[in-house]
């Protein structure tokens, strides 16, 4: 994993409640060995038609949100089924954040265990970053993760919660395992 502790990202913005884990990869693709490259097939169905020609309305396909880092989507990003693939395709894509009022339970605990920081801010909030990035492509977010802070366009930083053992492997570049490689002389000693 990458350590996580400031983000200066352009913002993907998802304008849609319950985003699911087969909106954002396709099952078909979930036979994939994890050495492919997730990304390609992110949004799959809803970024290509069948025949895999991109599909201009969607935000991804258009120019000032290629490169977006931080995605900013409605309540219940992640819902559905437990695949830990949709992180992957994200992570893969680029992806380095996704910030929404609330997240699928399993989605949430997947993306901190691969590196992808997930950050829950009020309905309002979000709308505004979502506003702020439709209206002016290629806006920007800075996510501080020391500081436990969102800053939008507008520059106005926002607080943020995560558990601290979270907080610290993402500040680390570290996932469950190699934490608790850190903790040895306590194992040992227990």
């Amino acid at each position: 994993m990458r350590a996580f502790k400031r983000l200066d990202g352009a913002i993907l913005p998802i304008a849609r409640p319950n985003v699911d884990t087969d909106q954002i990869i396709p099952a078909r693709f979930l036979q994939k060995p994890r050495s492919n490259n997730f990304g390609e097939y992110l949004f799959r169905d809803l970024r290509f038609d069948k025949h895999g020609t991109e599909m201009p309305a969607f935000m991804l396909n258009q120019q000032a949100y290629r490169a977006a880092q931080v995605l900013v989507a409605q309540d219940n990003f992640g819902c559905g089924s437990s695949r830990e693939h949709a992180v992957w395709a994200l992570c893969d894509y680029g992806i380095r954040a996704v910030v929404a009022p609330s997240f699928g339970d399993i989605f949430f605990t997947n993306a901190l265990k691969n590196g992808l920081l997930p950050i829950v801010l009020s309905a309002e909030i979000v709308q505004g970053l979502l506003d702020a990035a439709i209206a002016s492509p290629g806006a920007r977010v800075a996510i501080d993760l020391e500081a436990l802070t969102v800053a939008g366009p507008d520059g106005e930083a926002h607080r943020f919660n995560i558990d601290p053992r979270s907080r610290h492997c993402l500040l680390q570049g570290i996932d469950e395992i190699d934490y608790t490689l850190t903790q040895l002389d306590l194992i040992a000693a227990f």
